[in-house]
């Protein structure tokens, strides 16, 4: 009889998952050390020197962190990861890993507001210069390509603008030219749609975000798909890795250099949190999606809604191209557009449940205005460019009932 494939509610539970070899234990173990005694110096040297496996520093490495990686290793079906101290930390290290003075990025024009400030900004200074284009044109993307090129970036769902764009067709242009196509797959998940199958090479998460689920730790994985050739002639610093450990070579290159002398490490206790919010990301992102549809629906027809944004509508222009891509299921996170800036105040201050801070992915519903927040030092072109005005807002619908999150909106939108 062959083995049939696991449904992904199966994989979160079981996927990387053993029990503590010496107690049996099923909770994943939380190795809260700093540092790993060897009884010989010999030893310890030859872990250091990679001759050995083992772990000397929890900046480099730690045992709890690793439980973690080889479980999103094993959702997205990759070659292995490195977990972060943070999303943004696993951008940032992505991209230092691959780019340097001189060097360029393709990034689409509609990502969220902290990624987009580190691209034009922070890089910028250490001369590594970031091109955007237009998120869902794929031929902008190959129209930006230069010999300088090391890094093609995109959000499998835009955010806060959720466009949508064609994965599969940046992909293609990518390998034409030999150059990483990575995916921040934050607002999907591996959930809805594994990056790799539609040509992806690298996958990141902002772990802090629906992968944990909870808001009570922050978090960032970079996956390597194992689907790149890390000898391309564009990556010759990954050379000599390259030439002793084969495909391996980007991974060893963000753990043994970047991470290691950034420091940006992901703490036991935090990896800790993220799996126990692992085991139930496949029946929560269930229920976000189909309460964002109905939560969608309501605000559609509402009278004081001008606009509502959601890749499951069928006025989104790229509702179709999201119907394939994610399965039907199109996330938790959609817009709506009042009347204008005082409007959305009102609105946000008249909830009684939804709560108004800084996060997405979420238990509990969540809502911020853009503009005046994490989006609040773009330019007016910028701000457009990721749709963002002074009259949107954003919601990430969590999974209460839906009747609740909807009585909820309906009651503050009486009172504009």
């Amino acid at each position: 009889m062959h083995a049939q494939p696991q449904h992904m509610d199966t994989r979160v539970l079981h996927d990387a998952v053993k029990p503590d070899p010496e107690t049996g234990a099923t909770t994943p173990t939380i190795v809260q050390s700093t540092a790993f005694a060897y009884e010989t110096a010999e030893s310890l040297e030859a872990v250091f020197s990679g001759r050995e496996p083992g772990y000397v520093y929890s900046r480099i490495a730690n045992p709890t962190v690793t439980q973690f990686e080889r479980r999103i290793t094993a959702l997205e079906a990759a070659q292995g990861a490195l977990a972060c101290a943070s999303g943004m930390a696993a951008i940032s290290a992505t991209a230092l890993a691959l780019a340097g003075t001189g060097d360029e990025i393709i990034a689409g024009n509609s990502l969220f507001g902290g990624t987009h400030s580190l691209f034009s900004r922070t890089l910028s200074r250490y001369g590594i210069v970031t091109r955007f284009v237009q998120a869902t044109d794929a031929n902008a993307y190959r129209k930006a390509i230069t010999d300088r090129t090391r890094l093609i970036f995109v959000e499998s769902i835009g955010n806060p603008k959720l466009d949508v764009p064609d994965l599969a067709a940046i992909a293609g242009v990518a390998h034409e030219h030999g150059v990483v196509f990575a995916v921040d797959n934050t607002l999907a998940t591996p959930v809805l749609l594994r990056p790799k199958t539609i040509g992806a090479n690298l996958v990141i998460h902002s772990t802090s975000k629906f992968i944990n689920g909870h808001g009570h730790a922050i978090g960032g994985i970079i996956v390597d798909c194992g689907t790149f050739d890390w000898s391309s002639p564009r990556y010759a610093h990954l050379h000599p890795l390259h030439k002793r450990i084969g495909n391996l070579a980007f991974l060893s290159y963000l753990r043994s250099q970047v991470v290691r002398d950034l420091g940006c490490c992901l703490s036991p206790f935090n990896a800790f949190l993220m799996m126990i919010g692992v085991d139930t990301l496949a029946i929560r992102m269930e229920r976000h999606c189909a309460n964002a549809g109905q939560v969608a629906q309501f605000l559609a027809g509402h009278p004081r809604v001008d606009r509502v944004r959601y890749p499951g509508r069928p006025d989104h222009p790229d509702q179709a191209l999201a119907q394939r891509q994610f399965g039907g299921r199109y996330g938790a996170v959609l817009t709506l557009e009042l009347a204008d800036r005082t409007s959305c105040f009102r609105f946000i201050n008249g909830l009684k449940r939804a709560r108004n801070l800084a996060n997405i992915g979420e238990v509990r519903t969540l809502v911020i205005h853009p503009a005046s927040t994490f989006c609040r030092e773009m330019s007016v072109e910028d701000r457009a460019a990721v749709g963002v005005s002074d009259n949107l807002v954003r919601l990430s619908i969590g999974i209460e009932h839906p009747d609740d999150i909807i009585s909820d909106l309906e009651q503050s939108l009486a009172m504009i």
